[in-house]
This record gives C-alpha cells, sequence and structure tokens, in this order.
C-alpha cells in the first residue's frame, strides 16, 4: 500500500504497532476485538453492535470489491476505528459505487493498513480484548495512556447512541401475515429486510419505548434486537422485555438474546476476546446438527446462573454437558437450544411456557453465511401460531 501518514495502534498493555493511516485524520479509542469475516466489510463497518470498539481484520486483504450503500447495515460506520493488514490499492466490482479508503475518509473513520494483524491478534486472543488507541502525529507514549484512559466495554450502555430516536415503519412484501415491533438495541437493516420478505409488517421502536406504548401496537410478534456493549446496564430495556414475554410471541438476536436471559433472571458475563466473524460453528442440541454462523458479541448469558449446580469444567471436545439440560424461571422452564463448538458457550435458547426464544448469532447473515436464515421462518411459526 503506497501513501498515508506513519500511524500507531497502541493497546491498554503497552504494545505498539506501526502502519499508515489510510482513513480519517485524528486519534481515536476504542475496544479493540478481532474479526475473522473473509468479506463483508461495509456490513461490518456500519453494524451498530461494533460501536466502541476498532476492528482488526483478520483477512489479508480488504477493500477489493469497493463499497456500495446497498451494503450498508445503518446509516453509517459504527465502529471507533478500522485496522487493516494490505488496504487494496484498485477495487473492481460490477456493484462498486466507490473506493473503501475514500469511503473511511468520507465517513470521518480512524483507518490504518500495514499493520501487522497476526502479531496483533494474537495478542488480543492471548490477553484479551482490551482498550487501544490509534492516530497519526502522535508518540508512543501519547497513544499508550490514551489507551489506558479509554473505558471498558464492561458496564457501558451503548444501545442510546444507535437505537432510533423516533419509530419508523417498513412494510410487508407480498402477502402480510402480520406485524411484527423491533425494539431497536442496533438493528442491522438486513433484520428488518429479513422479516419483511416473509409479510410482516415492521415497526422499528426506540430501545427506551416502554411495554405498553409497543403493546399499544397490538403486535403480533416482538422481536428484540442486536447491538453494542454490555446487557448489564440495560435495566429498563430488559423490565420492558419482561413485561412483554408471555403476552406476544418475542425472538431476541444477539445482544436480544442477552437481554431476554437478563429478563429471565439469568446472569450475564463478559467473554475473553468475543465471537467476531463469519465462520463460528454452532451445533443444534435437537438434532446435533452444526450450522456456521455469523457472529459479533464479547458477553454471553450464563444459564447455570439459574441451575442448582455449578458449571462443569470443560475437559477435551465441546459437548452438551456444558450446559444445563434445562432451568427454571418466574416465566418457566428455558432449554438451551443452540451451543457454540469453540467454547461451549450458550448460542440459543428457547421458553417452554411462554412464546419465545432467542439466538446469539447472526441469522440475517450481512456478512456471513446462510445456515441460519430459517430461524426467521420459525419466529413466522411462532407468530402464526399465537394469532
Amino acid at each position: 500500500m503506497t501513501g498515508g501518514k506513519p500511524a500507531l495502534l497502541a493497546t491498554a498493555d503497552g504494545a505498539v504497532f506501526r502502519g499508515r493511516s489510510v482513513g480519517a485524520d485524528g486519534v481515536t479509542t476504542g475496544e479493540a476485538v478481532f474479526n475473522t469475516s473473509m468479506t463483508g466489510y461495509q456490513e461490518i463497518l456500519t453494524d451498530p453492535s461494533y460501536a466502541g470498539q476498532i476492528v482488526v481484520m483478520t483477512v489479508s486483504h480488504v477493500g477489493n470489491y469497493g463499497v456500495t450503500e446497498a451494503d450498508a447495515q445503518s446509516s453509517g460506520p459504527a465502529v471507533s476505528g478500522f485496522v487493516m493488514r494490505s488496504l487494496s490499492r484498485r477495487e473492481w466490482s460490477p456493484r462498486s459505487e466507490g473506493d473503501l479508503g475514500d469511503y473511511l475518509r468520507d465517513k470521518g473513520v480512524v483507518a490504518l493498513t500495514d499493520i501487522d494483524t497476526r502479531r496483533l491478534t494474537r495478542c488480543l486472543r492471548d490477553r484479551g480484548a482490551m482498550p487501544a488507541a490509534m492516530g497519526a502525529g502522535v508518540t508512543e507514549a501519547e497513544l499508550v495512556a490514551a489507551a489506558a484512559e479509554a473505558p471498558s466495554m464492561k458496564g457501558r450502555d451503548l444501545v442510546s447512541a444507535v437505537s432510533t430516536p423516533k419509530p419508523y415503519r417498513s412494510a410487508a412484501i407480498g402477502e402480510r401475515r402480520g406485524l411484527v415491533a423491533v425494539i431497536d438495541l442496533g438493528v442491522k437493516r438486513d433484520i428488518i429486510t429479513s422479516l419483511t420478505a416473509r409479510g410482516l409488517d415492521v415497526v422499528v421502536m426506540p430501545a427506551g419505548a416502554g411495554a405498553d406504548e409497543i403493546g399499544g401496537l397490538s403486535p403480533d410478534g416482538v422481536l428484540v434486537s442486536n447491538g453494542p456493549g454490555d446487557p448489564e446496564p440495560l435495566r429498563a430495556v430488559t423490565d420492558t422485555v419482561r413485561a412483554l414475554l408471555g403476552e406476544h410471541p418475542v425472538f431476541g438476536i444477539c445482544l436480544g438474546h442477552q437481554v431476554l436471559g437478563l429478563a429471565a433472571g439469568a446472569r450475564t458475563y463478559k467473554l475473553p476476546f468475543g465471537h467476531h466473524g463469519g465462520n463460528h460453528p454452532v451445533r443444534r442440541m435437537g438434532d446435533g446438527g452444526v450450522e456456521i454462523t455469523a457472529q459479533n458479541h464479547g458477553f454471553a448469558v450464563d444459564l447455570w446462573s439459574l441451575a442448582d449446580g455449578a458449571a462443569p469444567e470443560r475437559d477435551g471436545p465441546v459437548g452438551p454437558a456444558l450446559l444445563p439440560e434445562s432451568v427454571d424461571t418466574e416465566l418457566g422452564a428455558v432449554r438451551p437450544t443452540h451451543q457454540n463448538l469453540n467454547d461451549g458457550t450458550l448460542e440459543g435458547m428457547t421458553f417452554e411456557d411462554v412464546p419465545a426464544f432467542s439466538i446469539q448469532y447472526h441469522p440475517e447473515a450481512a456478512p456471513g453465511p446462510n445456515d441460519a436464515a430459517p430461524v426467521f421462518d420459525r419466529f413466522v411459526e411462532l407468530i402464526e401460531k399465537s394469532l
């Protein structure tokens, strides 16, 4: 890659990486996480779930096919920063509407290339996701200090910065099959498209909307969306979802899955470096089938916090015994339905006594594989059973 000012990235524990600035001028801070997706950089940049984070791409070359508005998952980039091994010097695609470097500069994203992303990824894998600072025209000492002072993701409510300020609607495509209220914690556009494509009218509601306001829409179902940050501070959202459970069919995705866990009385916890990428294997507990999924989250639901016994220690390959068979909650029994095959964490659950379920991964596949797309059909079936 030619051009660009010399730039640095420093992690909170003092590791320093040299590269070149190819985005906006300035210095940025955020929690550094690595993403293992091979493609889909524009969807990643515009995923509201990345608010407050510096995304490190593990794929060698980024920008090969340019950018197009059709791939954007929100009104603009949500990341705090973007890090690449090599920004492509040219782009080509019949769909391309511009160059990634120009896009990053126009959208005000601080971005670096020529970074040793393999070393940086190993650092984050071994030491955990951590605050980082990066930019041009500053010293190593200044960046290390900025990274050390940057806030941790734990305990941060980032939803209010990405949720819609007022309700808006998207019309069903084809034959209408119902109305879904989406609680917008940072919803991606392709999630809404996945609903409207199945004949569902959608009303997207601000994260602060109460149960009475949402119920006043007379929705046939409620979707609690993906989003950024720690689920624990979202107490008002959790209370709203708890009040809606049993009144309407509810489906939670990613952060929405975690909020459903909290609404059921479970605890959540921060993962060492999270799950970010389009190649995460997930086992279906019912039939043992495996789906390759797109994921972007740094926290997980601990169903063992509702069980009588303690979580077992992992000894060997991931197995179903790492999750409880079922737990009792104030809303009735909750059963795990999906498990991450890399670390054994909970990836999905269903409520046995109220019409509700959730998954930790992204079924809209933007970007990522389409293995999980049928989960939207499951939501439609749940709605139709409840009509």
